[in-house]
């Protein structure tokens, strides 16, 4: 905005000078008193506009002070030009940041707000507070000083910005504020779930483990043949608990790792034929159904066979665990708006709507109890959601609590050949 000031500053200066230039012209045809009242009109304007006076303080030719004004607009007109130019400059590289910038100056008007910033202040209940909290921080940071604030919007969804405002001066006098606005709520969230991992993988380790030595300090011990043989099995199914953890966090790191992986064209249907036949003993043993509706044989996707297989394996794992005894399993595969869809429904416990975000976390449960009991490892949805993002697909999730949930596996088609 001062630059646009400067700018208007200027050109009515030089138009001033224009004017003075065109009646000067008109007096010294009249006189020769008029050309040096005009000669020194002009040295006047030219020193104004920044230019060093003749180096003869009364120029005898009325051509040389001319000269003189043209060379300071000139030099005026660079000026203001190379001054336009970095305020551009300065805009853009504003606006291109990842952070919300206002500047007010000193009175507290507001001189430049950034993209984001405007974004930030838009008509939303969340935005307003945010707003609010930035207008009071700007009022409040003293000349000299500076000042920082988290503030929570508890949406939905929720976020958390961190505030920070600083004085502007030029060393002798205060030209105004800047409060840098930054949403960490993304950062907030990782390390919720890093801590949480961290808490779940070793309550997950740590349980089997002291279980393990507890029944293999009592097998020591014992000379009943029937108590050490019950022993035993219990310690076969911790050991196998362990190994079905660490067999889960190698195969996720090992899909995460693989965020670009060989891509080749994969047939729907024998992925699909391959994850059931992996998940239909524990199926029967449950007295469950399993009813599957194939794709058309030529449905191919590009990607990962294996880890195609791992995801829709953990969905029907999921579906068998969850539910009612003597029901069933439905899983169904198609073709739906340019996509390759896979649908695995049960029709068992269901999701609380609270549980919905966050069930593709690692170690997540909705229920702790029922999910070591049914010898979960809280890992599989966390699995699926890195498979479909490694292939540039999506998974999503319907369920009412009690009567059942359908996931949704999107994975874009191979596209065909013309030959």
């Amino acid at each position: 905005m001062s630059n646009v000031v400067h700018v208007t500053v200027l050109d009515l200066v030089i138009a001033g000078a224009a004017v003075v230039v065109v009646i000067g012209l008109v007096f010294w045809w009249g006189s020769r008193r008029g050309q040096r009242a005009l000669r020194q009109r002009l040295n006047v304007v030219s020193t104004r506009l920044g230019a060093d006076p003749p180096s003869n303080s009364e120029p005898k030719k009325l051509e040389e002070s001319l000269a003189h004004l043209e060379r300071s607009t000139d030099l005026a007109a660079e000026a203001v030009a190379e001054s336009t130019g970095e305020a551009i400059r300065v805009r853009r590289a504003l606006d291109s940041l990842r952070l919300a910038v206002v500047i007010v100056d000193e009175r507290g008007d507001s001189v430049f707000s950034n993209h984001r910033a405007v974004a930030l202040m838009g008509g939303r209940h969340g935005d307003a507070i945010a707003a609010q909290a930035v207008e009071e921080m700007l009022e409040s940071t003293t000349v000299g000083g500076s000042d920082e604030r988290t503030v929570e919007l508890y949406g939905p969804p929720r976020r958390t910005l961190v505030v920070r405002t600083e004085s502007i001066d030029n060393g002798s006098r205060a030209l105004g504020t800047i409060a840098v606005i930054e949403d960490v709520s993304e950062h907030r969230r990782l390390e919720e779930v890093r801590r949480d991992f961290v808490a779940n993988v070793s309550h997950e380790l740590k349980t089997p483990m002291g279980a393990l030595g507890l029944l293999a300090e009592t097998l020591v011990g014992e000379t009943e043949p029937d108590v050490a043989n019950r022993l035993a099995e219990r310690i076969h199914i911790e050991s196998f608990r362990i190994s079905r953890v660490i067999d889960d966090l190698i195969d996720l790191s090992r899909i995460e790792n693989e965020s670009s992986p060989p891509r080749e064209p994969v047939l729907l249907n024998l992925v699909m034929a391959e994850a059931t036949e992996r998940v239909r003993a524990a199926a029967e043993q449950r007295g469950l159904e399993l009813v599957i509706d194939e794709p058309p044989q030529q449905l191919a996707v590009l990607g990962d066979r294996r880890q195609l297989t791992s995801a829709i394996y953990n969905l029907l794992e999921n579906a068998v665990k969850f539910s009612y005894d003597n029901s069933k399993v439905q899983m169904s595969g198609g073709q739906e708006e340019g996509d390759a869809v896979v649908r695995v429904a049960d029709f068992g416990v269901g999701i609380p709507a609270r549980d919905l975000e966050r069930i593709f976390e690692r170690f997540y449960r909705v229920d702790p109890g029922r999910g070591r009991s049914t010898g979960g490892t809280g890992l599989g949805l966390a699995i699926v959601r890195h498979v479909a993002a490694n292939h540039r697909g999506s998974v999503q999730v319907e369920s009412r609590e009690g009567e059942g949930s359908t996931f949704v596996l999107r994975l874009p088609i191979q596209p065909r050949s013309n030959g």
